[in-house]
């Protein structure tokens, strides 16, 4: 894990094109260890397709993306992840079969279970003690999100808000080095969002950097402690909530004052 402060994701240049349209035109973006950014904009700014592009899930056509100094611009989504890349999505993406526990011990088991297939037959003591491992750790996590007495229910039957919260919880079973979440705060009452911001300052205390795109302005003004502007596909501005609230043409484009 990076030391607070130094860069963890920075990515430059960016542009995307959808046939003619220009979904991004050269954005500058960094990251750093424990810092929460938040990104916003209006409808149709470019958020998503930035996300897209941050994750892997798109390749820009112009433009780098170093993540702990390492080009990362054709790698992909897997790799990125398998580095400590994770991300929500503004549609749930839950496994509606499982439980919640289950929901979040997937995100640990690209890791392996010690032993193999053979391990898991005779139920060897490795594989028996790393299934506890990680039956703790999603305990803990779920217990962090404030959703620990949910693990054995049904993710297909939650509310919104609480479903998010379980996608949080997946997302940073297997700590993460950067974290990007997309609308988490969607759907969620004014409890659960005290609950994401309290998870997420944490995170960032550990040394995760964040990245959240939100349209509920006021939850970051609150939460972040930078947030970037953009419209059109560029960055129209950024810097401390108190700075992009001042910045004139902020208020023009999107905040409507």
């Amino acid at each position: 894990m990076s030391r607070n402060g130094e860069r963890v994701l920075e990515a430059s240049g960016i542009s995307v094109r959808f046939g003619g349209v220009k979904a991004l035109t050269g954005v500058d973006l960094g990251i750093r260890a424990g810092e929460v950014c938040g990104l916003i904009g209006p409808n149709g700014a470019g958020k998503t397709t930035l996300f897209d592009v941050l994750s892997g899930i798109r390749r820009p056509d112009q433009g780098r993306m170093l993540l702990d100094g390492v080009d990362i611009t054709r790698r992909s989504p897997v790799w990125r992840a398998r580095h400590g890349m994770r991300r929500t999505f503004q549609r749930q993406q839950l496994f509606g079969q499982l439980s919640v526990a289950d929901n979040v011990l997937v995100a640990q088991e690209w890791r392996g279970g010690g032993g193999g297939f053979a391990a898991d037959l005779v139920a060897s003591p490795t594989r028996r003690r790393r299934e506890r491992e990680r039956r703790e750790r999603a305990a803990r996590v779920l217990a962090d999100c404030g959703i620990g007495a949910l693990g054995d229910s049904y993710a297909g039957g939650l509310p919104v808000g609480r479903a998010r919260m379980v996608e949080l919880a997946r997302a940073v079973a297997d700590p993460p080095r950067v974290l990007l979440l997309d609308e988490p705060a969607s759907g969620m009452s004014a409890p659960e969002r005290e609950q994401l911001a309290a998870v997420v300052r944490r995170l960032a205390e550990e040394g995760c950097a964040v990245l959240l795109v939100e349209h509920n302005v006021a939850f970051v003004m609150d939460l972040c402690t930078r947030v970037v502007v953009l419209d059109l596909g560029t960055v129209l501005a950024e810097g401390t909530a108190a700075e992009v609230r001042a910045n004139a043409l902020v208020r023009e484009a999107y905040l409507g004052a």
